[in-house]
C-alpha cells in the first residue's frame, strides 16, 4: 500500500526534476522530506476522522475501504494516462508554497487510506511511518532517476501503483465476504 501511495510523489518528483533541471542536495532533501512527512501525517488525520465514524458504519465498512482504495487506484491510473502531466516549472518546486501544494496534492490519497485503516480497525502508527519513509525514499529515487532517464518510465510506475491499490481494495472486499 505504501508503494502505491508513494507513486504520486514519485511521479511529481520525476516531473519536477525534468522540468526544473537545477538539482542540488537541498532540492533532493526538501522534496523527499516534505513528501514523506505529508504522506505520514495524512493517514493519521484520516484515521482519526474514520475512527469517529466507525461505530455507525461497521456493517459495510469493508465496502467503504474497497471503494476508497478503488477510487484512489483508478485516479492514479487515469492521471498517469492523461497528457500534459509534466509541465515546465518556472520556479523551484522545492521551496515555498509550491512545495506545500505539491506535498498536499501528493498526500491526499493517504488521507483516504487513513480513513480506510480506521474503518478496518487497524492501528495507524506503524503504517503511517512506513508510508512516510517509503514515500521519502521513492521521491529521492524519482529525482535521481529523472536526472538520468527522464520521464520515459514515470507513467508506468504510477500505473503500477494504481493497480496495487486496486488489488488491495479487492483483497479487503474478499476477506470480509
Amino acid at each position: 500500500m505504501a508503494v502505491g501511495l508513494a507513486m504520486d510523489a514519485f511521479a511529481v518528483a520525476v516531473g519536477s526534476t525534468i522540468a526544473y533541471r537545477r538539482i542540488s542536495y537541498r532540492y533532493i532533501f526538501r522534496l523527499g522530506f516534505h513528501f514523506g512527512l505529508f504522506q505520514a501525517i495524512m493517514p493519521i488525520i484520516g484515521w482519526y476522522v474514520g475512527s469517529s465514524f466507525h461505530r455507525y458504519i461497521h456493517r459495510w465498512d469493508h465496502w467503504i475501504a474497497f471503494g476508497l482504495l478503488t477510487l484512489i487506484g483508478l485516479k492514479a491510473i487515469r492521471e498517469a494516462l492523461s497528457s500534459g502531466r509534466n509541465e515546465i516549472a518556472r520556479s523551484d518546486p522545492s521551496r515555498g508554497l509550491s512545495l506545500i501544494f505539491l506535498s498536499l496534492a501528493t498526500s491526499m490519497d493517504a488521507l483516504a487510506v487513513g480513513i480506510s485503516l480506521a474503518i478496518l480497525n487497524i492501528e495507524i502508527w506503524y503504517p503511517s511511518i512506513v508510508i512516510g519513509v517509503i514515500t521519502a525514499g521513492l521521491t529521492v529515487l524519482g529525482i535521481l532517476l529523472a536526472e538520468r532517464i527522464g520521464a520515459v518510465f514515470s507513467k508506468k510506475f504510477e500505473i503500477a501503483g494504481g493497480v496495487v491499490l486496486l488489488a488491495i481494495g479487492i483483497k479487503i472486499l474478499f476477506d470480509h465476504m
